[in-house]
This record gives structure tokens, sequence and C-alpha cells, in this order.
């Protein structure tokens, strides 16, 4: 199966997973930039198209050229997957996973979450000073429980929780080797 994996990286946590997935299933690998200057019929040599994004504010970032995309991409394997600082499991990954796809695309496209971390010194500078200022303001929120505290903590300074075996799911759906086509 042809595969294509594309992406978009701020601080490289997302550009790692891109890069492991393609190693994975021996896809071809393309920054969102340059994807973004291809024509459709670059897109029609592939069985499966694979999207990865980053997590800012419970949402995919650039998610929604992947997504206009797809409408005409039905015909494929297509996965997106996200990846975010907050580590799997959490809450507001699940929030995330909900609200990135309409019911309908989920009939075409399966979604996965990678958790990645935070690198400070690769964020732009708004997205830096918004980050602080964002963590600053809810750290000292009164009625936070532990679990939020220990969150707003670990997001204070640079950190790196990736892990290469998020990846298998994404190999084994873009792989065909599920019977679903899409959950």
């Amino acid at each position: 199966m042809k595969t294509l994996i594309i992406y978009t990286s701020q601080t490289g946590f997302t550009k790692r997973y891109a890069q492991w997935l393609a190693d994975r299933v021996g896809g071809d690998l393309l920054d969102l930039k340059e994807a973004q200057k291809k024509g459709n019929d670059y897109f029609d040599t592939y069985d499966a198209i694979c999207y990865g994004g980053w997590a800012m504010a419970e949402k995919i970032v650039k998610a929604k050229w992947f997504l206009e995309k797809a409408e005409n991409w039905k015909n494929k394997r297509l996965a997106m997957f996200c990846v975010g600082g907050t580590p799997n499991g959490e809450p507001q990954v699940d929030a995330l996973l909900q609200n990135a796809l309409t019911d309908e695309q989920r009939d075409y496209i399966k979604l996965f979450y990678c958790q990645g971390g935070m690198s400070y010194e690769k964020m732009s500078a708004p997205t830096r000073i918004t980050m602080k200022m964002f963590v600053s303001a809810i750290r000292n929120k009164k009625d936070a429980t532990p679990e939020q505290k220990a969150m707003f903590d670990r997001m204070a300074s640079s950190y790196d929780i990736s892990d290469i075996r998020y990846i298998e799911p994404i190999a084994a759906y873009l792989a065909g080797m599920d019977e679903e086509k899409a959950v």
C-alpha cells in the first residue's frame, strides 16, 4: 500500500512522530507547506494518506487543509494524528479527539493522539509568551484539582514524553491490518 504522511510541526515533536510513522510503514514524508504546493494528481497515486498536526487549544493545527482535501479522498485509507503535551488518557485528550472530526468525517478518517511534550526553546516568541501567560494564570487557580496542578507544573518548563509505541495503532490502520475502515 503506497502511503503518504503529511505533517506540520512547530517544535519537532510532530515531525518526529511523522518520521517514525513513515519509516514504520515505508511511506513518503511531506511537510504541509510542500503538500500545499502539490496538485491533486500527486495525491491520486497514494492508497493511504495520513495528516499529523500539533495540538493547540484543544484543536489540531492546520487540520482544515487536510479535512477539506479528504472529502475527495474517501476512496483512500485516511488517518489523522495529533501530537500534544498532555499525556495519553487525560480528559483533555478525549475532548480534543471528540471535537476534531464531524460524525460524517469519522466514517472515512481514523483519528489518533500521540503524547509529545513542550519545547519552549523551539516555540515562536508569540506562542512561548502565550503559553507562559496561560500557565501562570491557571497555576494560581484556587479551585484547581491535584491533577490540574500537576499538569500546570509540568507545563511550566520544557519536557519530552514522546514514545515511538504510539505510532503502532496508526501504522496498523494505514497498512490495512484492521478490519474497519474508520471508527
